[in-house]
């Protein structure tokens, strides 16, 4: 497919179009601004906006202060071809804190390859509990240095609620959890995404991560789904290439914590989408 009918494919239907991806997330199109809200432990934020020059700083203005009466801090998902021009020095000055940017990639499923070999004495569990996303979090934790009590909630949840809009397995070296990943099978599209994809560092070198990228597009593929998306790290994104995956664009979160009460002006949170993503941690590490 032409990449910029995939990329215009990809912002209509994961983007403009989205749909809630777990149980009490609301999505609402306020102008031409699309946020997700929910409950603590899901993602809050804007996932996709078409502004102007003279519409860009009160669009900016109206999210902050929503966000704000709801106590939560927020993320403005910006993808490279989002416009205004110079819509991310907007949002600097309007007190959001850059992240990581990271390579928008897709790759059609029945590209892929078959299920590479794991290490002697490693399995793949299935997550569909409580206890699994717990075992999942943990690889979390381990592998990115960041808290995974939210993923672990949201997982949950919607293992319960929606067990068909999701696909979670983690590498169990015996008894231990050595490498976990996620998939997003949202209702009514082409795309599968892929995240959160971590392997604990001892275990890194070792195949794991490519392992668990073939085996969710297997799943993707034989669900119908066409295509595969990922927001891939540096680390992570000349593994993709090596499986066919392409570069359709970039996205860099801009994160922004309200003031606490009695505080001097307001301080952004460093980091990119990670556990509270629209649909989970974005890193890979494998």
């Amino acid at each position: 497919m032409d990449h910029d009918v995939e990329l215009a494919a990809f912002d209509r239907r994961m983007r403009r179009d989205a749909r809630p991806d777990g149980p009490g997330v609301r999505v609402e199109r306020v102008g031409e601004v699309v946020r997700l809200s929910g409950a603590a432990h899901d993602w809050h934020g804007v996932l996709w906006s078409e502004l102007t020059e003279d519409t860009a700083a009160g669009a900016i203005a109206a999210q902050i202060a929503y966000f704000t009466s709801l106590g939560r801090e927020f993320e403005w998902k910006l993808y490279a071809h989002d416009r205004p021009v110079g819509l991310a020095d907007r949002l600097r000055a309007a007190g959001f804190t850059p992240g990581a940017t990271e390579a928008l990639m897709v790759r059609e499923t029945g590209d892929t390859p078959g299920e590479p070999a794991l290490p002697d004495g490693v399995r793949l569990l299935t997550v569909t509990d409580a206890a699994g996303a717990a075992l999942l979090a943990d690889v979390h934790e381990r592998a990115f240095g960041t808290d995974g009590t939210a993923l672990r909630e949201r997982l949950s949840a919607q293992l319960a609620s929606a067990p068909e809009t999701v696909v979670a397995v983690v590498a169990m070296a015996g008894d231990t959890p050595v490498s976990a990943a996620r998939m997003e099978l949202p209702p009514g599209t082409d795309f599968a995404g892929l995240w959160g994809g971590g392997t604990v560092r001892e275990w890194r070198g070792r195949g794991l991560y490519r392992a668990l990228v073939a085996h969710r597009a297997r799943i993707a593929a034989e669900r119908g789904y066409r295509l595969l998306h990922v927001d891939a790290m540096d680390m992570s994104r000349p593994i993709l290439e090596r499986l066919g995956f392409r570069v359709l664009s970039t996205t860099t979160p801009f994160v922004y914590r309200p003031p606490v009460p009695g505080s001097v002006g307001s301080a952004g949170s460093e980091g990119s989408a990670g556990s509270t993503s629209p649909t989970g941690s974005t890193g890979s590490l494998g």
